[in-house]
């Protein structure tokens, strides 16, 4: 029996699918997109890169899509963020299924060391960006008492590797941020899912600040991770489909992950050395 698709699982839920993606032009962003819009689903597409962007929505549409809209900006704007949502929202019946908080960037280097500049881009957007995202969605999903928060972290959130101060406190950020939301949320039928991904092959170092040695290793450990985003969206929003709060992928970080609970001082010394 063929298993039914992540995005067909949420179409049971959610039959109006009304879903808006930030950092959708490229990447992971993107192949959700794909994911959602093949079985239907409308489509509200945020990316600071307009062109891109722009090219997003054409691939979207030449897949099959009817419905899907790109709005410009970045995320780190809360009154653009705010203005997107409540627009598409307000096209789309005045209601939004599922929010995908997967904008991001990131900056590498020791804490002392990253400029000041990096710190607040990185933030404004890994951290910022997604609480602008909840902000904008949450009162929308207790309207109809029922939707999707998709945040996006990445493993760097709980395996804080030195030289990755910035993205890592972000990321770690997002994972707390949804687990408050988690709390916060429990019997009003709206779900929190946290992606925390290991490296897949993207585009989000090509705009990365860091110094050489840094940014070396980070394209070195991307280049030879075996995955893509097209794979990650799948297993990804699978699990968010399934219910779960703690999205852990690919199956060899689901380890590390759980020695960080069990043994966080042990932990940290391997990590130390990565």
């Amino acid at each position: 029996m063929t298993q039914p698709s992540p995005a067909t699982l949420l179409s049971r839920r959610f039959p109006a699918k009304r879903a808006f993606v930030t950092g959708a032009a490229s990447g992971l962003g993107h192949s959700i997109a794909l994911l959602l819009a093949r079985d239907g689903w409308s489509l509200g597409l945020l990316d600071v890169a307009e062109t891109e962007l722009g090219q997003a929505v054409t691939a979207i549409r030449a897949a099959g899509a009817t419905d899907v809209t790109g709005y410009p900006g970045d995320v780190a704007d809360p009154a653009l963020v705010s203005k997107s949502i409540e627009a598409f929202a307000a096209a789309h019946g005045g209601g939004l299924d599922v929010i995908v908080n997967n904008a991001g960037v990131a900056v590498a280097g020791a804490v002392e060391s990253t400029a000041v500049e990096d710190w607040r881009w990185i933030v404004g957007i890994n951290l910022f960006g997604v609480v602008w995202g909840c902000r904008a969605a949450l009162p929308l999903m207790r309207q109809q008492g029922a939707g999707l928060v998709f945040n996006v972290a990445s493993s760097a959130g709980f395996a804080s590797a030195p030289q990755m101060s910035a993205y890592n406190v972000t990321k770690a950020g997002v994972i707390s941020l949804s687990e408050t939301l988690a709390s916060e949320l429990a019997g009003t039928g709206i779900q929190v899912s946290v992606a925390m991904p290991g490296f897949f092959r993207t585009h989000l170092l090509d705009h990365m600040r860091a110094p050489p040695d840094e940014n070396r290793l980070a394209h070195q450990l991307m280049d030879h991770s075996g995955h893509d985003p097209d794979e990650a969206a799948l297993a990804l929003l699978g699990a968010a489909a399934d219910g779960e709060l703690y999205v852990v992928w690919p199956r060899e970080y689901r380890l590390a992950w759980r020695l960080k609970r069990w043994f966080p001082g042990w932990f940290l010394k391997r990590v130390q050395g990565f």
